[in-house]
């Protein structure tokens, strides 16, 4: 028991210096920029600590749960030796924990709404569902044949782009952004420990290079089914509603303050727990009915199950108390100033804050580092992608001011990949991959949003339905960048440590 708090006080010391950068970023600009105390003080501290738990209980209990049984499920499933029964399961994960994701159904209405009623919410979110599931499947197989990953994406790359020139642009920054929005913070942390596990259970495979990858799919693939989708409906499907309301109702969205209520925060928790519960459904099945085998440790397991709940919620909870009004407020204030570059500042600074904070890449990061045997730092990693979304949320502010379409900068921005996909080692380029994919979670997505939203509606001449999306793109594309930049430069410098010698 000792042992346990010990442990659980190291990792909350942990969460408090996560969400440093956030609270200082904040402060700062409500103090020197906005120069006004915020209403709700003693809510938002309040609102920080509860988040600062959550956090902690959140890598306990995948510590615990969701990476022990991932990884099991993965050997188990490598000793069955059945192709088709993995790929059935990695279909099922990935569509299971997609359709039911939050962030999915809120961006499923608004593109119901930006599209004048074209667009089915549930149908996108069933479209995106199935690419999921397609994503999660295909990067399986690729680790099963071995083959590298820059392959895959390079061609995703070419069929986003090329899709690009046919889809219609009410449809091109949703379809970017869908790719953002797909991987939860719960499924990111269980794909990637079926991918580390399936790795290390096969002869000749690598868990570094071969094990990270498919969070980078699941990234990928909605915008190429999402840009179909959109072709289809606006060339086949007829307008039902008038332009005006889908203005005004994805106004009232993006300022739509957030409020603590108790009802609110008590249903909230049993969100949570229908959120994870097609996960634990997908698996539990296969591995007593598929696998037939009882899982080990199982009071460990359900106690890290239970805890990534309580977590997870804590952590929503003190978010809705605390930085999203704070940051919400800022954010729309800043776009009534008429000062840019005190809005790409702010845009830098909450990226890469809200970055270092992220659940899915603290998971990612830990697991980067313990395959890795050291070698790739937690924090050095999270801090190289945070300033990849630092950049990235920057120049789409940038790019939202000066009215430029979206396409061209996120074209010019895969040409930079792929071109250094070739100079990357090994090693970084799955792990650069995966960044772009678990940068736009929990935190992150609200706060990108509503900026983005927020510049479209008080610049004169942006269309918030054309102009106002398209930021989390820009979040998910930078990260991989600047990792691969890093383990270009990391390369280079054992290299050259070696010539010393």
């Amino acid at each position: 028991m000792h042992e346990t708090l010990k442990i659980f006080y190291g990792d909350l010391k942990n969460s408090f210096k996560d969400l440093l950068p956030i609270v200082l970023v904040v402060a700062f600009f409500q103090i020197a920029i906005i120069q006004a105390v915020p209403e709700g003080l003693s809510s938002i501290v309040i609102g920080l600590i509860i988040v600062a738990v959550g956090l902690a209980l959140f890598i306990r209990g995948l510590e615990l749960g969701i990476f022990p049984i991932g990884e099991n499920l993965a050997t188990d499933f490598a000793r069955k030796g059945s192709l088709f029964w993995l790929l059935v399961f990695a279909f099922t994960i990935g569509f299971s924990t997609t359709i039911a994701e939050p962030a999915l159904i809120a961006i499923a209405d608004k593109a119901a709404a930006i599209s004048e009623g074209k667009i089915d919410a549930l149908f996108l979110r069933i479209t995106v569902a199935l690419s999921v599931g397609f994503a999660i499947a295909l990067g399986v197989l690729r680790i099963l044949l071995g083959h590298p990953i820059q392959y895959y994406i390079i061609l995703g790359y070419v069929l986003v782009v090329t899709m690009t020139f046919f889809a219609p642009k009410e449809i091109i920054g949703l379809a970017y952004d869908s790719g953002g929005v797909t991987t939860s913070t719960v499924t990111v942390p269980l794909v990637a420990a079926l991918g580390i596990g399936l790795a290390s259970s096969i002869k000749g495979r690598n868990p570094v290079i071969d094990g990270f990858g498919l969070i980078a799919f699941a990234s990928l693939t909605p915008m190429i089914f999402v840009q179909a989708y959109g072709i289809y409906v606006y060339n086949f499907v007829e307008q039902t509603s008038s332009i005006a309301t889908v203005v005004s109702e994805t106004a009232k969205a993006a300022t739509k303050a957030y409020e603590f209520d108790l009802k609110e925060t008590i249903l909230g928790l049993f969100g949570v727990i229908e959120d994870v519960a097609p996960i634990l459904i997908v698996i539990f099945f296969f591995q007593y009915i598929i696998i037939r085998k009882p899982v080990e440790h199982i009071h460990k397991i359900v106690s890290g199950i239970v805890m990534v709940i309580l977590g997870l919620y804590a952590f929503i909870v003190g978010l809705e108390m605390g930085l999203f009004p704070i940051g919400e407020t800022i954010a729309f204030q800043l776009t009534s100033m008429s000062n840019n570059l005190l809005i790409y500042l702010f845009a830098f600074l909450i990226g890469f804050s809200t970055t270092m904070a992220e659940p899915s890449l603290l998971a990612i990061a830990i697991k980067a580092q313990e395959i890795s045997q050291g070698n790739i730092k937690q924090f050095a990693l999270r801090a190289i992608v945070a300033l990849g979304v630092a950049v990235g949320i920057a120049l789409g502010s940038y790019r939202i001011v000066a009215g430029d379409p979206i396409h061209y900068y996120i074209i010019v921005g895969y040409i930079i990949v792929v071109i250094m996909t070739y100079f990357a080692p090994k090693f970084i380029i799955p792990i650069a991959y995966d960044s772009g994919g678990v940068t736009t979670s929990t935190v992150t997505v609200p706060l990108v949003a509503a900026l983005g939203l927020g510049l479209a509606q008080n610049i004169e001449g942006r269309n918030p339905l054309i102009d106002g999306f398209g930021l989390i793109a820009f979040a998910s594309l930078f990260p991989m960048i600047t990792v691969m930049g890093y383990g270009i430069y990391a390369q280079y410098q054992i290299e050259k440590k070696r010539s010393m010698e």
